[in-house]
């Protein structure tokens, strides 16, 4: 592997770069491209603000949400003062951690980009989180600092009393009123702030990612690696340009959230609009108000889509539909190009890489496969050995590029990097043609009387039948098979849970697909568990089962 040397750093509180993982257990991060050459320093906030101002896209808007519209030019101004704020009043000092709590928001992306411009590497927390979660995150990352939208202050605040490390809760307005202690005193700052000059791979962000321990694993992404994703991915792929309008459901506070609802607009001149209730009906009606162009969000929710443009609901605007979270099954591809027109584009990124490395592209989409790797990415398939192997055989999915799994300070390091590649704990098929399929998350195997069996395939062929609105499939234990397939299944309106129907279903799924894979158990029910951002949440199923 090549000699990883880290250029100049800015950072006067060391933490970040003292807790990186030792350079031999990095994968091999590939720079070569043109466009990911960078000056040694840079922070990624000035280039996402002021140095749109300065390229002319000043009265362009920036951020939609909560009733209004903020320019290029406001949201710099806005930043910078409270940049001058966390700096003369908090002591933010570079390279401390500064967490922030909030859902998706104008103040939430302001408050990132003025810690960011103040050279600290900031932590973006799930409003949902409870003071023990909070607490974890804390003490991992050594955070004296939040920053909190004022309505959601009590378990930042609980967590605080408690905490060794957290010292100051300091409330920002999520409204639009900024009516809140840091608005207040930011208001009389200068709108010019002389940004800290971090050097290219400083730290800018730490993304945290559950463990399946309840031990939160933070990924550590540099300066470099926030404009990386815009100039490889969205760049590429969605060929962002100012006139486009961002619209989604994932919170902020996930990377893929950052980089699709905050990052690829702002990279490019673009808007980005805000929702902290990100329902199917009101992305609707976001989409429909500002011609929303790129839409973000999960397969479920695109399916809620199509029905209300059964009852009217104009989504015309849309150019592009990205699909990510958990892997878009066949029919939902199909029914959404038949009845829109226009691409929708599944892929798959991870936390610990940042954001997509794997895409369909438009004109070159096919459904049921992820796609192939953005430009910069290599991918394999892999035995447990790290041995790639054959075209058309399941293995291991193994990923390079210019972004990388770095943890912080975190023995899990070893279990996500292996011979300098990102193991990504997920199954996957690569094709005669070249293009990546899904087959399961490791842990969504079904091993019933030794046939391998892949949940999202048997959730796909149910979906394929008219009288099914959603469903989930995992393993359920059996004596005789070890596990059987059990599916979870919400009937559309109207239709009748019955054996009738279980029959029905089941049969269906013989027909489409190998009839061992069938669900042996097939439970009907109101709605599936999901998270804010619309997975299914089958750790949950299983635990019923």
């Amino acid at each position: 592997m090549p000699q990883i040397k880290l250029g100049p750093t800015a950072h006067v509180d060391t933490f970040a770069r003292d807790n990186l993982p030792a350079f031999d257990l990095w994968p091999q991060i590939l720079l070569d491209r043109p466009e990911f050459q960078y000056p040694e320093y840079l922070n990624a906030a000035v280039e996402l603000t002021d140095r749109n101002v300065e390229r002319g896209f000043g009265d362009n808007v920036a951020l939609i949400g909560n009733g209004r519209r903020r320019t290029y030019k406001e949201l710099t101004d806005w930043s910078n003062r409270l940049a001058h704020a966390l700096v003369e009043n908090y002591g933010v000092k570079p390279g401390n951690r500064v967490l922030i709590r909030s859902g998706n928001n104008p103040a939430l992306v302001a408050a990132w980009l003025a810690a960011t411009k103040a050279g600290a590497v900031v932590v973006n927390t799930m409003p949902m989180l409870r003071a023990g979660e909070l607490s974890k995150i804390v003490d991992k990352a050594e955070i004296s600092l939040a920053l909190c939208d004022s309505r959601i202050a009590d378990e930042l605040i609980a967590c605080a009393k408690t905490s060794k490390f957290l010292k100051q809760v300091v409330s920002f307005d999520g409204t639009q009123n900024h009516d809140a202690e840091l608005d207040r005193i930011a208001l009389d700052k200068p709108v010019k702030f002389e940004a800290v000059k971090t050097g290219r791979d400083d730290v800018a962000l730490l993304g945290f990612t559950s463990g399946t321990t309840g031990e939160p694993k933070a990924t550590m992404h540099f300066h470099r690696d926030l404009l990386m994703i815009a100039d490889g991915y969205a760049r590429e792929v969605l060929n962002v340009t100012p006139e486009d309008v961002f619209v989604g459901s994932p919170p902020l506070a996930f990377t893929f959230g950052l980089g699709g609802l905050a990052i690829f607009p702002l990279r490019f001149g673009a808007a980005a609009t805000l929702l902290e209730n990100a329902t199917p009906p009101n992305m609707i009606q976001i989409i429909e108000t500002y011609k929303a162009t790129i839409c973000f969000t999960a397969p479920t929710a695109y399916r809620a889509m199509m029905a209300a443009m059964d009852k009217g609901a104009d989504l015309s605007s849309l150019r592009i539909a990205v699909s990510a979270g958990e892997t878009l099954p066949a029919p939902v591809f199909e029914q959404w190009t038949a009845k829109t027109g226009k691409p929708i584009l599944d892929g798959i990124g991870s936390t610990e890489m940042l954001h997509i490395f794997i895409t369909n592209r438009i004109g070159d989409a096919r459904a049921g496969a992820t796609g192939k790797p953005v430009g910069g990415y290599v991918a394999k398939v892999v035995d447990d050995n790290m041995n790639e192997v054959p075209r058309g055989e399941i293995g291991r999915l193994a990923v390079r590029g210019p972004t990388g799994c770095r943890y912080l300070a975190d023995k899990r390091q070893t279990n996500y990097v292996r011979d300098g590649w990102n193991i990504t704990g997920d199954t996957f098929m690569q094709d005669a043609d070249g293009y990546f399929h899904f087959v399961a998350r490791a842990d969504d195997m079904i091993i019933s009387a030794g046939y391998n069996i892949a949940g999202p395939e048997v959730e796909a062929a149910l979906l394929s039948h008219v009288d099914v609105a959603e469903c989930a499939v995992i393993g359920a234990k059996d004596a005789e098979r070890g596990e059987i397939v059990a599916a979870y299944v919400v009937l559309k309106a109207n239709v009748e849970a019955d054996e009738v129907c279980r029959k029905r279903l089941q049969d269906h799924v013989k027909a489409v697909i190998a009839p061992y894979k069938y669900p042996r158990a097939l439970h009907f029910v109101e709605a599936l568990p999901k998270t804010q951002t619309g997975k299914i949440q089958r750790f949950k199923l299983r635990e019923q089962a």
